[in-house]
């Protein structure tokens, strides 16, 4: 199936979380208000990492983080192919509780082969975040590179 004409960004949103695989194993899912993006991580069992707390994975948040990073740049800077991930430093600023998660990308910088992407995870209130990503994004575009 081929549509003419460029996608809303939308449709190039919902591309991204339905070629990723692991999103759909999170459960992830994605929000937009204007040109601003809210991912949305809801609580499932399968992503508690520590049962005594309980608390989510760190794996699963370091994921939902990056996924929210690349989720953001494929509405920004659409490309036929996922951009890809050059380094990432993610900072846990405490345990993620068992429940629904949102974050928030920030493109600090986009180039024209590099993008510097920061990301803020919170539960229920915004401004106390639980973590962070900051990263590089190597762009792909539209040439055979």
């Amino acid at each position: 199936m081929t549509t003419a004409g460029p996608k809303t960004p939308a449709e190039q949103l919902e591309t991204f979380l339905q070629r990723v695989p692991y999103v759909r194993f999170l459960g992830m899912r994605a929000e937009l208000a204007g040109d601003e993006m809210t991912a949305i991580l809801p609580f499932a069992p399968h992503l508690v990492g520590n049962t005594f707390l309980p608390a989510l994975h760190g794996g699963v948040i370091g994921a939902f983080l990056e996924m929210t990073a690349l989720a953001q740049l494929s509405v920004a800077q659409p490309s036929p192919r996922v951009h890809k991930t050059i380094d990432i430093t993610i900072e846990y600023l405490r345990p993620g509780r068992a429940q629904t998660a949102y974050a928030r990308a920030d493109l600090r910088k986009v180039g024209r082969r590099i993008a510097n992407v920061h990301v803020e995870a919170w539960q229920e209130d915004r401004d106390q975040p639980f973590a962070a990503l900051r990263g590089h994004f190597l762009l792909s575009g539209d040439s055979s590179t």
